[in-house]
């Protein structure tokens, strides 16, 4: 009988998620796992609750929050045969977006249990993850105008999350105000970019933005490559223009837009960079190094899923029944 634990983030999400969990329990134990749950809206709480799963020896760990304590339980699971799972509550959930999974919102209230049963039956598979100075991610880690906005955001209140999109597009117009963009100097595969840059991130996955835009269209998340993308520009003009081209998929191969895919690259800038690791907001210095580490986390990906991101089926003998 496979084993698990329901991790919850209390704080996460427009609506509060723990009336909802309970049947998400009674889908996963229906379909023979047993389950234990816990509850923490503190980062270090909740990693060491993720700790001590994979130290029992759990099968999965299902996080009931958004990306935020996605990303953290994942940096906690890496090197484990303890596969992480989502149970979408948060205020956008991209990685569950992008596996298909329905976010809990006003009308779909049965979106936790449906993606437990859906979860319960699924197959794990091996993906990558990227480190940033140091600092795991799953989804993203980017500098420049979107970071800015990230710090200023957060934390949300639950109020705030009512209204994300309108909230987020009313941030990126008030900090592109005054800020003429990003002087970086990027190297990687042996090459070197230099210039003023609205945006410079690097992706594993295909969706950006709390899932509104498509960034990285042909990204895998278990290919051994991050997707970079150093997006030009530095007037408020250039961010419409380039949110348009986003909107649009013209961004690709838009004039002054950079994109490359490699294990590994190094940025550079005179001052300390803002910068957000899947969707959390982090200062570091003037230097900063982003890497994959190939192959490193299992996930558990619904049945029926969204499979667009993978490029190999795995199986792991430890989620087996």
């Amino acid at each position: 009988m496979p084993s698990g634990w329901i991790l919850h983030n209390p704080a996460a999400g427009r609506l509060p998620a723990g009336m909802f969990l309970g049947k998400a329990r009674e889908a996963l134990e229906r379909n023979g796992w047993s389950i234990q749950t816990a509850a923490s809206s503190d980062a270090s709480e909740l990693k060491l609750l993720a700790e001590r799963a994979v130290a029992d020896g759990s099968h999965a760990v299902f996080v009931a929050g958004g990306d935020g304590s996605v990303g953290l339980v994942a940096s906690a699971l890496v090197d484990s045969p303890t596969a992480l799972a989502v149970l979408p509550s948060g205020t956008a959930n991209v990685w569950a977006a992008e596996l298909g999974l329905t976010n809990l919102a006003w009308a779909p209230w049965a979106a936790l249990e449906r993606a437990a049963e859906r979860l319960a039956l699924g197959e794990p598979r091996l993906v990558d993850v990227g480190q940033a100075n140091g600092r795991v991610f799953l989804l993203w880690a980017g500098t420049g105008l979107d970071a800015r906005v990230v710090a200023a955001l957060e934390p949300r209140t639950r109020l705030m999350k009512l209204v994300p999109t309108a909230l987020y597009l009313a941030e990126v117009l008030r900090s592109t105000a005054g800020w003429d963009g990003l002087e970086l100097e990027v190297e990687a595969e042996g090459q070197r970019w230099q210039g003023r840059f609205i945006v410079a991130v690097a992706s594993n996955i295909r969706r950006y933005a709390g899932g509104l835009l498509e960034l990285a269209p042909d990204a895998l998340v278990d290919d051994g490559l991050l997707d970079f993308w150093l997006i030009g520009g530095r007037t408020a003009g250039d961010v419409v223009v380039r949110i348009a081209q986003m909107l649009a998929r013209a961004h690709v191969d838009a004039p002054g837009v950079v994109h490359f895919q490699s294990n590994r690259a190094t940025f550079h800038c005179e001052q300390s960079l803002h910068l957000h690791v899947d969707g959390e907001p982090l200062e570091v210095g003037p230097h900063l190094e982003i890497e994959i580490l190939p192959r490193r986390l299992w996930v558990l990906a619904p049945s029926a899923g969204e499979m667009r991101l993978f490029t190999q089926l795995d199986s792991l003998q430890a989620v087996d029944s």
